[in-house]
């Protein structure tokens, strides 16, 4: 059992050698930049307030690395580690208010890198791991906004809230969740409903230029998302067939953790109780974005692809 003084070391000691291993293994081992992120460079030297594929920030982050330090590949693989690591710690930052044992916190950590999306497909930076550490912040601000109701909570809410869906679309399914966590709760949040809504107007305010580029440019990132769900050559079997698919990858993808949980479970006398706050906050913010998305497949016959789920399981290890 690890000492309670050397947890934050044992901390530490983790986000470092995440950081060194996953920027200089592709470092050593790559011979080119993954696609997506040769295309976010490419947008880069082009800036606009939007893509035909994608929203604008992952091309803004990229090209900001690139005017720093020019045509170097591990300054790309050091970002998409960055983009991790700020998550993690926010995620560290959330269960601390969640757990009064710092040990339970660490493992939550710990837990998370046996999920596929936050090691072996992390070196290639594209929109799925640029919204990694907004994910984590809104969470984390939200849960500060309702229990503080101070301004500057609900002021970075909103700032982070805009900048994850700036990254990609599929951030919306996140503040979904949130938004139906405050309805169910509405009773209790009465007093907390002007200042959520200021948030949520702070949002738009932020997103307003993409907002109108996007009008501007027939909703072309829309379209591309549709079609990359296949949905304008999807028949009535898709509807099964796509979440049964969907399914079945994401159990595949986090049988470790299942195995992971299940050894720690033997070494923890845990209690768990679904009628607490805490609890019933966790189990919405991972569970109700993966119950859209599981949603729009079933009536919609969308297909989902893996790779979207990146951000989607960032507090599993918290809950």
């Amino acid at each position: 059992m690890i000492k309670k003084k050397n947890i934050f070391i044992v901390l530490v000691a983790f986000l470092f050698l995440h950081i060194f291993v996953w920027t200089l293994v592709p470092t050593l081992s790559n011979l080119n930049l993954p696609l997506d992120t040769i295309e976010a460079l490419a947008w880069g030297s082009n800036l606009d307030w939007g893509f035909n594929k994608h929203p604008p920030l992952s091309a803004v982050a990229v090209e900001f690395v690139y005017r720093a330090v020019g045509p170097q590949d591990w300054s790309y693989y050091l970002l998409s580690q960055i983009s991790i690591i700020v998550a993690f710690i926010y995620v560290w930052k959330f269960s601390e208010e969640i757990f009064d044992e710092k040990i339970y916190s660490l493992i939550s950590l710990l837990v998370l890198e046996g999920i596929y999306f936050y090691n072996f497909t992390t070196p290639e930076f594209n929109v799925n791991l640029c919204q990694l550490p907004f994910w984590a912040l809104t969470v984390y601000y939200f849960w500060r906004s309702i229990n503080t109701n101070k301004n500057f909570d609900w002021l970075l809410f909103g700032i982070f809230s805009a900048l994850g869906f700036l990254s990609k679309y599929l951030f919306i399914y996140l503040l979904l969740a949130l938004f139906i966590y405050f309805l169910l709760n509405l009773k209790k949040n009465k007093k907390l409903v002007v200042k959520y809504l200021l948030s949520i107007l702070i949002s738009l305010l932020i997103l307003s230029p993409h907002l109108y580029w996007l009008v501007q440019n027939d909703f072309i990132t829309v379209v591309y998302g549709f079609n990359r769900t296949g949905l304008i050559d999807s028949n009535f079997m898709d509807h099964f067939k796509n979440p049964i698919i969907f399914i079945l990858k994401q159990i595949g993808i986090l049988l470790p953790v299942f195995i992971m949980v299940f050894i720690l479970l033997k070494k923890f006398n845990l209690k768990i109780n679904l009628t607490n706050r805490k609890t019933f906050f966790l189990v919405s913010i991972n569970f109700i974005p993966i119950f859209l998305i599981l949603m729009t497949a079933i009536l919609t016959g969308a297909e989902i692809r893996t790779m979207w789920m990146t951000p989607f399981y960032l507090f599993f290890g918290v809950l």
